[in-house]
């Protein structure tokens, strides 16, 4: 099979699949990521889910803190509040059981917006400006404890666009928009992927932290694989692809994959699936 365009990602598996199947892990993911918004939205009111994604309250009970937060407080010289850590535990060992990125497909707001730039970059056809190392991302988390170090604040929540965006549906955006819309037109016009796969320090810690999870994607079927190209063309990251469609392990192994199963949607021959601590072969 010729490989399909990327503005065509997904429509031989639309017409075998049909519609649902060729974006259910897409539509699910929206649904989690509004349903944690609106929780928020709501957290005054009902008492659900109180603060916002840097530390919050889980039914007035459970603490929920940012791994990257507290390392910037660490980094800072002041030593979190108990309740902090008791967060900055639950969510550590959350993600690192779950999926590598989970956070990154699945929580975060800004996965929305760089989502659309990347549809609409396919859809106009636009190419990559610039190449960038994804692994920026990992150099500005030292990068970032070191300048809080420095100056004695937490500098990445300063220009972080995720808690700014979250921040701005739950409260009110102001000024904040000119970040996000940076975080698209960066998306959009000047790398692609630019954002979730080459700056984010965020998600970068999280993929640390999800190294080792138990969920994986896995080429379960890869001989059906034609090399359509479809699952590349829709992956936010798509070199973790590479290993397991060719030979050796069919697992996706590595920490840089978010989870997302856009590669399971748009893939017309079911080639992968999500699997739970799959053997490797």
């Amino acid at each position: 099979m010729a490989k399909n365009l990327a503005k065509d990602a997904g429509k031989d598996a639309i017409r075998e699949l049909g519609w649902w199947k060729a974006h259910r892990f897409l539509l699910l993911r929206r649904v989690c990521q509004l349903s944690i918004i609106a929780l928020f939205m709501i957290g005054p009111t009902w008492g659900v889910l109180k603060g916002n994604l840097s530390s919050s309250l889980l039914l007035d009970t459970i603490p929920l803190s940012d791994p990257l937060l507290l390392l910037q407080t660490l980094a800072t010289g002041h030593w979190p509040e108990v309740n902090a850590l008791i967060g900055v535990t639950i969510v550590t060992v959350f993600y690192m059981v779950i999926a590598p990125r989970a956070f990154c497909a699945w929580v975060c707001p800004l996965n929305i917006v760089t989502d659309f730039a990347a549809w609409l970059r396919r859809k106009l056809n636009l190419k990559a400006s610039y190449k960038w190392s994804p692994k920026i991302r990992y150099w500005l988390i030292p990068v970032i404890l070191l300048g809080s170090a420095v100056s004695g604040s937490l500098l990445w929540a300063w220009v972080d666009p995720v808690a700014t965006l979250h921040r701005g549906l739950v409260f009110g955006m102001g000024a904040g928009w000119i970040l996000i819309v940076l975080v698209f037109l960066l998306d959009l016009v000047m790398v692609e992927h630019g954002w979730c796969g080459h700056l984010c320090p965020l998600g970068a810690t999280y993929g640390v932290i999800g190294r080792k999870s138990v969920i994986r994607i896995k080429a379960t079927h890869r001989e059906a694989c034609t090399k359509c190209m479809d699952c590349y063309n829709v992956c936010p990251e798509p070199d973790v692809l590479r290993q397991p469609l060719k030979e050796g392990d069919r697992r996706v192994m590595s920490q840089d994959c978010i989870s997302c199963g856009r590669c399971i949607d748009v893939c017309a021959l079911s080639v992968l699936e999500f699997k739970v601590k799959p053997k490797a072969d």
